[in-house]
């Protein structure tokens, strides 16, 4: 498994509207090799709210494929140019190759 974490720092008060827009339908939804997505907002976060968008792929080859494919090259070129929202303060990606993972009982359900 592949995953990809983008973490965004936005003004406190603000995390819904980066939920809102992460949770839309959109080109990513029924991607080959797309596990899901999860949408989280840090409980913890103190001076700023932080949403969390985990992805998570089949593989490292259905990522990139995604990343190649015209949909989200497009989508990069749509938003060229363009500052995102004030209340964005950060944004942060990083990869992962999921080495083990664990299922509890409530994933057999």
């Amino acid at each position: 498994m592949f995953v990809m974490i983008r973490t965004i720092a936005v003004e406190k008060g603000h995390a819904d509207k980066v939920v809102e827009r992460f949770s839309q339908p959109g080109k990513l939804d029924g991607r080959e090799g797309l596990i899901d997505v999860s949408v989280m907002v840090n409980k913890r976060a103190k001076e700023n709210d932080e949403v969390v968008v985990l992805i998570r792929w089949e593989s490292e080859e259905a990522w990139k494929a995604w990343e190649k494919s015209p949909e989200h090259i497009q989508g990069h070129r749509d938003s060229k140019g363009k500052t995102p929202p004030e209340y964005v303060l950060s944004t942060t990606v990083n990869l992962y190759d999921a080495k083990a993972v664990k299922k509890g009982p409530a994933s057999r359900q």
